[in-house]
Parts: structure tokens; C-alpha cells; sequence
């Protein structure tokens, strides 16, 4: 069977498995799994250049069919719960099997990657599909080897994902028909029943998130990072709609990475080549960076035209909120060309805050640092789904809980080890609501956010004086240049103190209670470090 593409020659799919394939296409370029795909009727180019394709019935992953085989690797290391499921290996096998033989005969696209910027840590990574465009989305998302490397590339890690294919669950064991599983015994990741790409971005990462802490040493983070012209580098950690992106997209500094990342011996890396954000209610004005990244490579998915142009109408939503994008990180201008920096010095924990209760800004001590990176809090207002009518708190451990594979306190513990040994400051940041909750008060102006974190990236705020938010133990600075000194304490910027304290013991509660979980593998410090019930 010949090839079209390049490949090394060793390299077979009957390895994996799949026989006789129609056509094999290993590692063209961007242009060709394009012209692929448009071909095949199963996407078109935007007025910019970028390829927009239709994920079909998923728009999102589908966290509750996502396993990860329980062996011998990881049945004592994984942290079992509703998130981290186990998958039978024997199950596993049937499942394999019944999906490799599904896509022999059939016309297969290659795309050989790897992840980690840092080559101590380079993880290579193959996958394998019948749609061209998530071989596209593979060569934006992961780190790009150069052409003459793949001749001799050896995968550690497989990938194998087919839309078309689902799983019979009477036969497989799933719960349903779509399925992603991991199996760290095999170093493979079988996805079927739905085109989402982000199953086969998230897969590779929650296989990181195993192996470099668990194995390496390294602390693996769900967060942008950057690094300043003196060096300096920071990371941001925020669930959606907290700012990470926004915040890390600084003018004056520049970009590491928008998600994924590690913190190693050297400092911290890439996990990723590419960035996939979300498109929703996109501008020039307000994403400036991303908006231009939009063009020849790029891939959209999900989104809507304007009626008789090619041009996306990033505010409907008629196929789903979730609209994205990925491309090569090199769209974007300002970044770091390494993809590494330093041992960050600042630490920003981001949430929105819809309770209007935490302050916007606070310095954290180490077990606080971990308390609140355990927590993994931000909040949703009215309106984001139905039957939201009020501020509903969220928590989500080490803000990537999805994708975390270990118990919270280890990755809290790395990033305690790593504030001691390179005196890097935590800070919590408030990107939600002041003077009020959600209704009442007003979301805190993003001048004002940057302006708290250029002092605090700059050290201006290791010079003032600071106070303590009470119920929550938080010491906030009493002065920021660029920021009204009212908005600092939360409390003081309520027109109603007794209305904020009863806000504030009712978020405190929901602290107190989700962190009941984690107890069993907390010290007294740790328990110590968050806020206390009146």
C-alpha cells in the first residue's frame, strides 16, 4: 500500500491494528488537509483564510464518557471519583479491537506532533483519523516537528478517533455510544462517536497531568503564562470566563502559552504548539490578538456566517456557545519563540467573583495558596443556563479538575514546594463583581484588573500596607496605583455592611463545604487556611 505525505518507513497502521487502508495521508501540510477536507464537502474557508468545520452532535466533550483503564499503572496512583472513572482493560481491548477493525479499509489522515516545548520532557504523539481536519486541529495544537524529523519519529503516546464509530454499550461496557479512554499500560487513547477535537487536545493533557507529576517531578498546570522583558515570568490559572487568556495576552510582556503548561526543574514550558479559544462574542476590540490569529490555518468549528458572506458571526449561537478556534501559536505576534521561561516569580489565581464578596485583589500565604488552588472557585451569574436565577459557586480542583488524573493535595503540594524554593508570590485575583453581587453590584473595570496585577508583577504592591478581609483571613493591599481605594476592600465598597457580611458568611459556607471532600488528605494547616464560619 503506498502513502501519500512523509512518513517514517517503518511506521505501519497495521501496528495499530487497522488493515488495508483505501489511502493513508501522513503528515501533509496545513494547505493539503485543507484542500482535503474542502473536497470532501465536510468544511469551507472563511472570508480570512481559516477552515470552518461542523463538529457535528458533540460541540463540547462529553466529561461523563471519559475513562481511564484501571491496571497495575493506575490503580493506586489515579484519585477515583465521578470524574476519573475506571475502564475495565479486557473492555478496553474488545472496544479497540471492534474500532481498529471499523476503520480498515477506509481513507486514514496521519499527523505526527509531540508534546512539551521542553525536550526533557517531549512527549511524541500520533494520531490517527478518517476526518482530515483533526489532523489540521493535531498540527495546530501540538508542537510541530520539522520535516526532516519525520522519517525517523517513534510515538510514545497513539491516538486513534473515529466520529463515525460507536460503541455498542451492552458489548464495550460504556455507558453510552460515544466514548474517550485512556490506557497508560498501552500508551493509546481511543475516541469514538464524536468529532470534538478538544477530546483529543484534553486526552494528551490528562495523560501529562499522570505522568510528569506522578513520575517526573513536574508540576503540570491548567494555565496561561508569560514572561516580562526583564525575564520574569508569571502564570495564570482561572476557570472559563475568569480572564486567563485576557490577562496573559499583556502588551507589555510575552505570551508562553494560553492553557497548558509545566513547571519543571528549569522552569516552566508549553505543554502545546497552538492555542484553542473560544470564539464567543469574539472582537477586534476586545481580543484584539486572537481576532488577527484568525486566518490561513486556522480551523473554526462551530460557527455561523453572516447571511450570503463568509464572514463568521461570532455572536450566534444557534449551534452552540461553545465556538472555537485553533491555530499555531505562532498567529499570534507577541510571543515567547522558545515557549518557556523562568521559574515564575508571580502565581495569579483567577476567579469571578458573582457573590461580589472576595476582594480584587489579595496576597495569599502558601497554605492559603493551597487551599484556594484545591478549591478551584469561580461563580456563574443569572442567565448563563436555565434555571440559574442567582449567583451559583463553582469548584473545580486545581481549576482542571476534568483532566486532573491525581488527588488535588499533590498537585497543591508541588506548588507549595515550588513557592518555597523560588519565592514566588500567590495572589487571588477578583475579575467578578464589587459593590454588590451580581444585580446589585458592577463587574470590576479590566483597567483596574491589570492595573493590580502590572503592581503586583512590577513588586510595587510589596511596598504598601496591607489589611485583612475578615471570614476569609484575605490580606489586601490598602493602596494600588490606577485603582480607587474603596474597591479594594470589598466590604467598604458595599453601601449595605450587613448585606455584604451575610454574602460573605453564605459564600464561606460553600467553601467549607465543597473542601469536605478533600479533608481526608489535609493537614491542619491546610484546614486552617480557609474561612471561618461565624
Amino acid at each position: 500500500m503506498s502513502f501519500t505525505g512523509i512518513k517514517n518507513p517503518k511506521a505501519s497502521l497495521s501496528h495499530y491494528g487497522i488493515e488495508n487502508p483505501s489511502n493513508e495521508y501522513w503528515n501533509l501540510t496545513p494547505e493539503e488537509w485543507m484542500e482535503h477536507t474542502i473536497k470532501k464537502d465536510l468544511g469551507v474557508l472563511s472570508d480570512t483564510g481559516a477552515l470552518t468545520v461542523n463538529t457535528g452532535k458533540f460541540t463540547g466533550r462529553a466529561p461523563k464518557d471519559r475513562f481511564i483503564v484501571k491496571d497495575g499503572i493506575t490503580a493506586e496512583a489515579v484519585d477515583w471519583n465521578n470524574i476519573n472513572m475506571p475502564f475495565d482493560p479486557e473492555a478496553f481491548d474488545k472496544l479497540y479491537d471492534d474500532l481498529t477493525a471499523s476503520l480498515s479499509g477506509k481513507e486514514l489522515f496521519v499527523k505526527d506532533g509531540y508534546a512539551c516545548a521542553n525536550e526533557d520532557y517531549r512527549l511524541n504523539i500520533r494520531v490517527i483519523s478518517p476526518l482530515p481536519w483533526t489532523a489540521l486541529f493535531a498540527n495546530n495544537m501540538f508542537n510541530r516537528p520539522q520535516r526532516s524529523e519525520f522519517a525517523s519519529f517513534e510515538p510514545d503516546w497513539v491516538i486513534i478517533q473515529d466520529p463515525n464509530f460507536k460503541a455498542d454499550p451492552k458489548t464495550h461496557g460504556t455507558p453510552r455510544e460515544n466514548f474517550a479512554i485512556i490506557n497508560f499500560s498501552k500508551k493509546r487513547i481511543i475516541i469514538g462517536g464524536t468529532g470534538y477535537t478538544g477530546e483529543v487536545k484534553k486526552g494528551i493533557f490528562s495523560v501529562l497531568n499522570f505522568m510528569l507529576p506522578h513520575q517526573r517531578n513536574v508540576l503540570s498546570m491548567h494555565c496561561s503564562a508569560n514572561v516580562g522583558e526583564a525575564g520574569d515570568a508569571a502564570v495564570y490559572f482561572g476557570l472559563s470566563g475568569t480572564g486567563k487568556t485576557t490577562l496573559s495576552a499583556d502588551p507589555d510582556r510575552y505570551l508562553i502559552g494560553d492553557d497548558e503548561h509545566g513547571w519543571g526543574k528549569d522552569g516552566v514550558f508549553n505543554f502545546e504548539g497552538g492555542c484553542y479559544a473560544k470564539t464567543i462574542d469574539l472582537s477586534a476590540e476586545k481580543e484584539p490578538d486572537i481576532y488577527k490569529a484568525i486566518r490561513h490555518g486556522a480551523m473554526l468549528e462551530n460557527i455561523i456566517f453572516f447571511e450570503g458572506t463568509r464572514k463568521p458571526n461570532y455572536e450566534d449561537t444557534s449551534i452552540t456557545q461553545n465556538t472555537r478556534v485553533s491555530y499555531p501559536i505562532y498567529h499570534i505576534d507577541k510571543i515567547q519563540p522558545s515557549l518557556q521561561g523562568p521559574h515564575p516569580k508571580n502565581v495569579f489565581f483567577l476567579t469571578a467573583d458573582a457573590f461580589g464578596v472576595l476582594p480584587p485583589i489579595s496576597k495569599l500565604t502558601k497554605e492559603q495558596a493551597m487551599y484556594y488552588f484545591i478549591s478551584g472557585y469561580t461563580a456563574k451569574v443569572a442567565g448563563t443556563e436555565e434555571g440559574i436565577t442567582e449567583p451559583v459557586a463553582t469548584f473545580s480542583a486545581v481549576f482542571g479538575a476534568p483532566f486532573m488524573p491525581l488527588h488535588p493535595t499533590k498537585y497543591a503540594k508541588m506548588l507549595a514546594e515550588r513557592m518555597d524554593a523560588h519565592d514566588a508570590h500567590v495572589w487571588l485575583i477578583n475579575t467578578g463583581w464589587v459593590a454588590g453581587p451580581y444585580g446589585t453590584g458592577y463587574r470590576i473595570n479590566l483597567p483596574y484588573t491589570r492595573a493590580m496585577v502590572s503592581a503586583a508583577l512590577d513588586g510595587t504592591l510589596k511596598e504598601v500596607e496591607y489589611t485583612t478581609l475578615g471570614v476569609f483571613n484575605l490580606q489586601i493591599p490598602t493602596s494600588c496605583p490606577g485603582v480607587p481605594t474603596e474597591l479594594l476592600n470589598p466590604r467598604n465598597s458595599w453601601a449595605d455592611k450587613e448585606a455584604y457580611d451575610a454574602q460573605a458568611q453564605k459564600l464561606a459556607k460553600l467553601f467549607v463545604e465543597n473542601f469536605k471532600q478533600f479533608e481526608d488528605k489535609a493537614d491542619e494547616d491546610l484546614l486552617a487556611a480557609g474561612p471561618v464560619l461565624s
